[in-house]
């Protein structure tokens, strides 16, 4: 691992930022492409688990009494 001044360690953080500045445009477009997907399944796993224990009940059924009362339009 890399060291910093005063000999304290580089978080993994810090260390994958340097190890991504090292990469050529090529690797870094890949990177970012895999990266994209990598967030996109982590967030889609995320929404489904809140929706599964419940936690976006709340906001359905807020949605869903406002389309009710008249308070939504198409898109």
């Amino acid at each position: 691992m890399f060291g910093k001044p005063g000999g304290n360690a580089v978080t993994k953080v810090e260390q994958i930022e340097h190890e991504v500045r090292q990469l050529s445009e090529r690797e870094l477009a890949s990177f970012r492409a895999w990266l994209s997907e990598f967030d996109a399944a982590s967030w889609d796993g995320q929404l489904e688990a809140d929706a599964v224990a419940g936690r976006l009940d709340a906001l359905a059924d807020a949605a869903i009494a406002d389309h009710a009362a008249g308070r939504s339009r198409t898109l």
